[in-house]
This record gives C-alpha cells, structure tokens and sequence, in this order.
C-alpha cells in the first residue's frame, strides 16, 4: 500500500459533535490514527437520536459521518486515573482537537496548559463557539446560532426582509468550519516541519460564519446598504433565479444578462413570446424582468425538469438543478468523481471529504465505532498491564 501524507499521525479527538471532531475525520481519511475520546456510558451526545442501520445497531447517522475510520477511547476525565490515561496518549500524540467551552477544558484538566507541558510538538487545536477573546469567548454555541442566524445568513437568506428567515440544516455550518479547523492544523504541522515545536490553532462558527457571508459583510463595511435578495419575482436579471418544470422539479438559471447569451437562450427555448421588443436588449430586460419572469414561469412548466436539463445542457448555458435528497444518492457525477464513497465494511455509502490530492488514495472509510470499542487495545499500546486495565474499568475510568 502507497504510503498517506498522515500515515503515523495520531490525532485525539476529545470533542463532540461535528466542527471540532469532522476537522479529524478529514485526516483520518489522509491515514491519520484518530483517537476519539468519549464519556463511558452513552459516550459523544451525538450519537444520540438514532436511526435503525442496515445489519446495525440504532446509531445517528451524522454520527456515522463524522465518527468513521476512529477509534473510541471511553474515558471517564472527571477522574485523576482518567487524566493520567489521557496524558500517557497525549505525549504520543501530534494532534489534540477539542470544542469543549473553555470552562469544561479547565475543569478536566484538558485545557493547553495542561498538555503542551506534555508534548513540545502537540498541534493543540481549539474550536469555540464565539472566539478565543471577548465578553462571549466561553459561551456555547450551535452552528445554528453561531454561524448562521449571528452572522446575518440567516437574515439575508431568504426572499424578502418581509419573509420569515429559515432555519438551517443539520451540520451546514458545521462541516465548513470543520475545514477552517482543518486548515489551521495542517498550517501548524507545516510550521512543526520548520521549527521542530508545536503550537494552539483556534477556529470557531463565528469566524467560519463571517467567511462565509464574507462578500456581504465587505459591502457593508464599504458602505453599501446590504438586505434580503428581492423574491425572484422582482429579480432585475430574470435569468438568475429559479423556474418550476412541469414535473414540480425546480431548476435555478445562472446566465448573464448581455446580449449574445440571451440570443442563444432564446434559441433554445425557442418560444415566440421571447421575441418581444421589450426583451431585446439588457436594458429593457431589467426594465420588463417581473414580466419576463411571468412568461419564463410559463415555458419553463411545459417541459419536465429531465427535458430542460437536456436542452439547456446541449446549449452549454449555465445553471444547476435544485437537487433533492434522494437524487444525490444516484447523482452520476457525485458517484463519478468520488464525492460519494462505499464503506470498507458496511452495505452502504458515506460522504467523501472536499479534498483530493493527486497521487494520494484515501483511506477506504471504515464504520463509526462503537462507545469503547477500542479502549482495551488503547491502553495496551499505551503500556498498560492486563490488570491495569481490569483495574481500571472496575473503577469506571474506562468503558
């Protein structure tokens, strides 16, 4: 086997959920040994709400997501015998992520000054909800209050400052900022090459969340008066929002409003109505775009969504289809360049993570462990005596 960029690497995830624990996931698919650290009993809370699992037990499927390829450590912190575990992996360790709030770290003995005495080339990554400093730097939070409703995504997603903002999805602020995590460990590796030293990294759903309403926010600090995109109906480009095809389906249009791509539209949905004057040019397009959209509503609900796709693919015109879950599962190009990826030793699928390196084969995902599942070979390889370890989950330190 072709050796990977991480292969020797062990990283510990002593965190929850999934920024701070999908930022390891990603290098464990790059051959890191991922160690997560869970409480004995019903370990990382995520794994709650579960669902039945083909041949399984009940397990969250986010859970299967962002706990692949690791190994579970059940390890009881709140006692002295569970630090020492800890601090024994901790000196082998490269990498240690956490996001417990700050107050939780101190009080486990977790926090960096706790550790970096350990290990002079520890990579200690931190993830919080609001930063490092400030008057919320302890505060918990949940990517849907942090990254999308604190960071005005939530407020400028959406059609119309008179529309009732959306809630967000499961994880969608979550897993990019898992990759900000990511970054900034893989840049302080870089930096442990050149100084032989390891260092604390920091991210958080506040700063990931900035990023990512970014261009938004420029605009206001450059003064611009920033709002609601306007519901598609007032749009002034008509060939930038979404249509509804016969079927139901929805397709969102992506196309410039200059002349030369409006003619080879125009042709490929060949509809008399389209040659109104008051469409001929980008002026008057934007003028009459609420009537325009009108009758785009109309053919555009002639033609089931597969007719369209066709069409506007041979006309090389840009746009995407509004996908629905179930699609992606069979999405030809997502199966085509590997954004989906069969597990190792389970009859189904998982999501690849957004990075590819040429020359590098990822590690075929394996399934989330159980709670505890590896403990015993943990403590083993950290020199524990079998006794040791008997000892040691009759005190409950371990599970």
């Amino acid at each position: 086997m072709a050796e990977r960029i991480f292969d020797g690497l062990l990283v510990i995830d002593c965190a929850s959920f999934i920024a701070g624990p999908a930022a390891a996931t990603v290098m464990s698919d790059f051959g890191a040994e991922v160690v997560k650290i869970e409480p004995p009993g019903m370990g990382d809370p995520y794994r709650r709400r579960a669902v039945p699992m083909p041949g399984r037990p009940a397990i969250n499927p986010g859970f299967v997501l962002d706990a692949r390829n690791k190994k579970s450590l059940a390890l009881d912190l709140r006692q002295e015998a569970g630090r020492a575990v800890l601090y024994r992996l901790v000196k082998k360790a490269d990498v240690f992520i956490t996001n417990y709030p700050p107050p939780v770290r101190r009080r486990l003995g977790i926090a960096y000054e706790d550790l970096a005495p350990l290990n002079e080339r520890l990579i200690y990554a931190s993830f919080t909800g609001y930063g490092e400093a400030g008057p919320e730097a302890d505060k918990p939070g949940f990517d849907a209050t942090a990254w999308w409703a604190r960071t005005g995504l939530m407020h400028l997603v959406r059609a119309g400052e008179h529309v009732t903002p959306a809630r967000s999805l499961p994880g969608m602020g979550d897993h990019p900022s898992a990759m900000g995590t990511y970054g900034a460990i893989v840049t302080a590796l870089y930096q442990r090459e050149k100084t032989g030293r390891g260092n604390y990294v920091s991210s958080s759903l506040l700063a990931n969340g900035l990023w990512a309403n970014g261009c938004s926010i420029q605009a206001a600090l450059c003064g611009d008066n920033v709002a609601p995109q306007p519901p598609r109906e007032e749009a002034p480009n008509a060939l930038r929002v979404h249509y509804q095809c016969r079927d139901g389906r929805w397709l969102l249009l992506s196309i410039a409003s200059d002349d030369w791509r409006w003619d080879k539209f125009k042709a490929c949905l060949a509809d008399p109505a389209l040659d109104d004057p008051r469409y001929a040019t980008v002026a008057s397009r934007e003028k009459h775009a609420r009537t325009l959209v009108a009758q785009l509503d109309r053919i555009f609900a002639t033609r089931d969504l597969a007719e369209w796709r066709r069409v506007l693919d041979d006309a090389g015109l840009i746009f995407g289809i509004v996908a629905e879950t179930p699609d992606l599962m069979t999405d030809e190009q997502a199966l085509a360049a590997g954004h989906l990826v069969e597990f190792e030793d389970a009859d189904f699928m998982t999501v690849n993570s957004p990075i590819e390196i040429r020359g590098q084969q990822k590690v075929r995902p394996r399934i989330a462990p159980a709670v505890g599942a590896d403990s015993e070979d943990v403590l083993r390889d950290l020199g524990y005596a079998p006794a040791d370890i008997v000892a040691l989950r009759e005190a409950g330190v371990i599970g």
